[in-house]
Order: C-alpha cells, then structure tokens, then sequence
C-alpha cells in the first residue's frame, strides 16, 4: 500500500510513458549506476555531449537545486516543479537549448540526426527521412530549432 508521504504524487504528474522516458534520461545521466546523479555523473553527461570544460560552480549549483541526493524520485520531482505551466512548444525548445552551447537558436542537423539515432527512443533511418523532407535544414546544414518546436507544437510554420 503506498503511503501517503509528501513525494508520493509526483508519479501520478505523468503517464506511465513519460515516467519511462524520465527513467531513461535518468539511466543515461547515473554515470557510474549507483542510483544517483551527483556533480560526477553530471560532468560526464557533459563531456559526453560534447562539452567538455562545465565549470565546478555550475555544476555544483545545479546539485544543489535538489532538496538532497539526486535519486528517480527527486529527479522527477525537480522535472515535475520545472514543467508545471509549462507549454509543450517551451518543454521541446528547452531540450534542443541544451545542446546549443552558443545559443545561436540552431543546431547542425548532422549532429542532431546522430542523437535522435543514438539516443533514448531512437529514430529510424525512415524517421529521420521525414523530419527533414517535413523540416530541412538550411544551406549550411543548420537545423532552425525554434521554428521546429513551434511546428510541432502549433501543426504550421510561423509567416
């Protein structure tokens, strides 16, 4: 029976499909598999997607925004308190923000084609086919981001 604890709801925020895809996340970021996310596993997360030199400060005011040690259920409550009134254009454009370390508002669709492939719920060839036959990047093989996000969320590009 489950108690009725102050953390218990923050599993019924999210559909069960969602709650998997947090789980992933979360299993990609633990480094090191002990169940939790400390400074360690959040600068190997960086290097691993390319950015190699994350100063200590940032990383440790990052830990420090959890109440305590980083395990699934904090991690999905600081998502939870992240998302709250958040629209999906805002989510999605969050997630590609991430990987724009210039904040140039666009990301080289080689790059982003190799993690949709190799990442989490991985794109198939076919998949990837689509969203650039739907979506191309420009002639320099940029992906435009936000314009992306706000095709997705709206179903049309903005004029």
């Amino acid at each position: 029976m489950a108690e009725g604890g102050a953390g218990s709801n923050v599993f019924s925020m999210f559909d069960q499909s969602q709650i998997q895809e947090f789980k992933e996340a979360f299993t990609i970021m633990d480094q090191n598999r002990d169940g939790f996310i400390d400074k360690n596993d959040l600068r190997d997360t960086f290097a691993a997607l390319g950015r190699l030199n994350v100063k200590n400060e940032e990383l440790e005011a990052m830990v420090k925004e959890a109440p305590g040690p980083i395990n699934f259920t904090v991690f999905l409550t600081m998502f939870g308190e992240k998302l709250k009134g958040t629209d999906p254009e805002e989510t999605i454009l969050h997630a590609f923000k991430i990987f724009d370390v210039e904040g140039k508002g666009v990301l080289k669709a080689d790059f982003i084609k190799e993690k949709l492939m190799t990442q989490a719920d991985r794109f198939s060839e076919e998949e990837i086919k689509q969203m650039f036959t739907a979506f191309p990047p420009d002639v320099r093989g940029n992906l435009d981001y936000k314009n992306l996000c706000y095709v997705i969320t709206h179903g049309e590009e903005k004029d």
